[in-house]
C-alpha cells in the first residue's frame, strides 16, 4: 500500500491540530494532495487507465471543495495551507 497509518498520523499531525484530528480541513486537503500527487504519476506511466483518471477528477474536486470552504471561513488558514503545500490558487 503506498499510503501507511503512520504515513498519514504524520500528515495529520503537520497539518491538523494533532494526529487524531483526522476531520480538520487542512489534514484532509493535505492527504488529498498526496493521494493527487500519487494518481498522477499512475497516470504518466498508464495512460489508458480511465478509470484512475475518474477518480482523478473527483479527488480534485473534493480538494477544491474544501479550499473553497476554508477560504470562506477562514483566509487566514486558507493561505498557510496554500502556501505550505505550494498549491496554485
Amino acid at each position: 500500500m503506498y499510503l501507511s497509518i503512520d504515513k498519514k498520523k504524520e500528515f495529520f499531525a503537520k497539518h491538523g491540530k494533532d494526529e487524531k484530528d483526522t476531520g480538520s480541513a487542512e489534514g484532509q486537503i493535505a492527504l488529498f494532495s498526496f493521494r493527487i500527487k500519487h494518481l498522477t504519476g499512475h497516470l504518466k506511466e498508464n495512460k489508458k487507465d480511465f478509470n484512475t483518471q475518474t477518480a482523478l477528477v473527483k479527488l480534485v474536486g473534493k480538494r477544491r471543495d474544501l479550499l473553497d470552504y476554508l477560504k470562506s471561513k477562514d483566509i487566514v488558514r486558507y493561505r498557510a495551507i496554500v502556501k505550505n503545500l505550494g498549491l496554485r490558487k
